[in-house]
């Protein structure tokens, strides 16, 4: 019997787009002689959708799209597709994460995921109601296989323990079977993998069977979502993987476990980050409908590597580049930029902003009896680079990324309305130290980020000789206590995590008002964050 896993990027309640691509897939792999075709979590209607749940109407439009699909299977074919399913009882809550099991004009089984994650990014508890998993064995011909839907699986203690108190599949009576099946929507982050790996080879030692894991890849707001579906032995090796952030397709000789095309391999932890951010990209714009980006270039590292990121997820013809200096902007910063732009082949615009601040400034320091430089004057010059940015996105539909990054998101060190302007944050989840690795990953067989730029001391340039230094700790320090406080939430203990967490605290309504921050690493600001704004919390 041959299997087929069908790894695709489907778009949150496009039911007709969606549709397309599962039935495009079908006769695809049809050709190829496969007679059950595994699609993701969640393919047809798209994962997360949050609040959309609320949209019974979508479920419609959901089913419509299902029975399409239904007419379109050639006959003698299975497929297995996700989507939400409405929970016909009168109790439990309106929902539930289901996956349906097809052949030709009719819905054979369905099966329903128990497990529902509701820490970080996730709450499905929210709009889904558990299933039973005991209740997933299904047989085609003379194959037996047993279903699990994304967390199902995810039970299993590691060294840290376990976030459930129980693990279903232990409930589950043991039968023989041929293959487990993971369908799967499972967020990227760096390190993700050898935890997906873990729990699968657990379950596949449990049923004494090989596991298909078959993950969603695409994007969804801040989610990334990386695919690398595979293929796992009960003795935990990898069999197969598919490619990482980016759709595609294989075929397994259920006898021979042997695959259609060969196993993909394993980027380095740089260029797997490089290629998330790159797809996390394009996938938010084009699913919000823009197609052009443009970003204020300052001849720092940060708007270096957002720039060199659009260009990559874009193409340089519909990247725009910025430079808006003031009298603050020392002139190598504009002569490194204007090579960065140059060696991207992006177009580059020079526009100085220090007539504006100049008439704004004197207005305000009139009004306000202002007599010194400070702190407001600094500000000012973000907020009117913030203005002509969002002038141009009003004028020509282009999306304004931002460049700050996590460490300066943890201390608040950006400012409102200012440089935190935008459509979406590419490096907010990013440490200094990843983004120089991440430049030096550009520059590793040609320079395209000018090395000036790689080294030379961040600065805000919003007053004469003014280092990032002078108002933070060495980012060498302030990464690590970024690491330990923000994502691993450890105690503060040296005097970095302790001035850290301190403004941590008291920063957070900035955070609130970012652009969405593309999720790189397990615990991120956005979304899965929920810290409130006022609070007297202080450790």
């Amino acid at each position: 019997m041959r299997i087929a896993l069908a790894q695709i990027n489907s778009s949150l309640a496009d039911f007709d787009a969606n549709a397309e691509k599962i039935i495009s897939h079908i006769k695809t792999l049809t050709e190829k002689k496969a007679e059950l075709i595994v699609f993701p979590e969640a393919s047809l209607f798209g994962y997360h959708p949050f609040d959309l749940l609320e949209r019974e109407t979508l479920i419609t439009q959901q089913n419509k799209a299902l029975q399409k699909i239904l007419k379109a299977i050639p006959q003698g074919v299975h497929i297995l597709v996700g989507g939400f399913e409405k929970n016909k009882n009168k109790k439990g809550r309106p929902y539930f994460n289901s996956a349906f099991l097809c052949k030709k004009n009719k819905i054979v089984k369905i099966f329903r995921k128990q497990l529902l994650p509701t820490g970080d990014v996730f709450d499905e508890a929210r709009f889904i109601e558990q299933g039973d998993v005991k209740q997933n064995y299904f047989q085609i011909g003379k194959k037996k296989f047993f279903l699990t839907i994304c967390e199902d699986m995810w039970a299993w203690p590691t060294k840290e323990g376990s976030e459930y108190a129980e693990n279903p599949l232990l409930k589950v009576p043991k039968k023989k079977i041929d293959l487990v099946i993971n369908m799967s929507a499972s967020p990227f982050f760096t390190g993700k993998f050898k935890k997906r790996q873990f729990m699968a080879a657990q379950t596949a030692k449990h049923f004494k069977a090989p596991l298909l894991y078959v993950n969603l890849v695409g994007a969804q707001d801040e989610i990334i979502y990386d695919g690398q579906s595979f293929l796992v032995s009960p003795k935990d090796k990898i069999l197969f993987k598919a490619q990482s952030f980016a759709e595609d397709t294989n075929v397994i000789d259920l006898n021979t476990l042997e695959t259609w095309s060969p196993s993909n391999k394993f980027e380095t932890p740089t260029e797997e980050l490089r290629k998330a951010l790159v797809l996390g990209l394009k996938d938010y714009a084009q699913k919000i409908g823009v197609s052009k980006v443009h970003l204020g270039l300052s001849g720092g590292i940060d708007s270096a590597l957002v720039a060199a990121l659009a260009v990559d997820a874009f193409g340089s013809n519909n990247v725009k580049l910025f430079a808006l200096p003031t009298e603050y902007n020392v002139e190598l910063s504009m002569t490194y930029a204007r090579q960065l732009a140059v060696n991207l082949g992006a177009e580059f615009k020079v526009m100085s902003i220090q007539s504006t601040f100049e008439f704004i400034r004197t207005l305000l320091d009139g009004e306000f009896n202002v007599e010194k430089f400070g702190l407001m004057h600094e500000n000012l010059q973000s907020r009117i680079r913030g203005l002509f940015m969002m002038a141009y996105s009003n004028f020509t539909g282009s999306l304004l990324l931002t460049t700050g990054n996590k460490s300066e998101y943890a201390t608040g060190y950006a400012t409102l309305y200012g440089d935190m302007c935008g459509g979406l944050a590419p490096l907010g989840d990013l440490t200094k130290k990843q983004i120089v690795e991440l430049c030096e990953h550009y520059n590793k067989e040609i320079e395209i980020i000018p090395d000036f730029i790689i080294r030379r001391p961040p600065s805000a340039e919003l007053r004469p000789n003014q280092k990032d230094q002078d108002s933070l700790p060495p980012y060498e320090l302030l990464d690590k206590a970024v690491q330990n406080v923000v994502e691993k939430k450890k105690p503060a203990k040296t005097e970095t995590e302790k001035w850290l967490l301190k403004q941590l605290m008291k920063t957070e309504f900035k955070r609130w008002q970012a652009p969405p921050i593309l999720k790189v690493t397990e615990h991120s600001f956005g979304r899965g964050r929920r810290y409130p704004i006022a609070h007297k919390a202080k450790e």
